[in-house]
């Protein structure tokens, strides 16, 4: 449906909000981040704002999801750098835990979020992202028949977590290398794999 000149206007109001917005959050963090302060830069009026975001947490929430898409579209860029389906496994997790670590990101993704939204919430954006992609890539390991036989969805909630607190890990110590990350994923994932030689 073609959108008219007043949906694209405030389209854009929004996208220019939630990037003002997006950038106060990951330099002062959620508590030191006054919406007085983003309408200011965005030239708005504070009522701009709420036209469009109920509250912080909305316009959080929006600022949230917009870093789960693009940490979501990495890891699928990642993993097309290989056409070996395991190691677009590799690849794919290398990606989530690079982009869930960046400067720009982690402080939203990784410190944020888990105080700022609800558990519930905050699983169900997570698996609606990153978990659905891992689940997806290995289900065409499995096709594959290079995955272990156990449960998939057990499976796909063991690396998850695992990636998620690595990248909680590694947002603290910024000292591993992308080889070492590479290295220390395909030796977590190695358990996984199915042992072809055993069978």
């Amino acid at each position: 449906m073609k959108k008219n000149k007043n949906d694209l206007v405030s389209l854009e109001t929004r996208k220019k909000l939630i990037t003002i917005a997006r950038r106060h959050f990951s330099t002062y963090g959620y508590d030191k981040t006054s919406l007085e302060a983003v309408v200011k830069e965005a030239n708005m009026t504070r009522g701009a704002i709420y036209h469009h975001f109920k509250n912080k947490k909305s316009l959080f929430l929006a600022v949230l999801n917009q870093v789960q898409t693009e940490v979501g579209e990495n890891v699928e860029k990642e993993a097309m750098k290989s056409e070996d389906v395991w190691e677009q496994l590799i690849f794919g997790c290398v990606g989530f835990v690079e982009s869930a670590t960046m400067k720009s990101n982690k402080r939203i993704l990784l410190i944020d979020s888990l105080n700022v939204v609800e558990w519930d919430e905050w699983r169900k954006m997570d698996n609606e992202n990153s978990v659905s992609l891992l689940k997806e890539q290995l289900e065409i390991v499995k096709d594959k028949d290079k995955l272990v036989d156990l449960d998939i969805d057990l499976i796909v909630h063991m690396i998850s977590g695992a990636l998620n607190d690595l990248s909680l890990y590694l947002a603290d110590i910024e000292t591993l290398s992308k080889s070492q990350i590479y290295k220390s994923i395909s030796h977590l994932l190695k358990g996984f794999e199915k042992d072809v030689k055993k069978i």
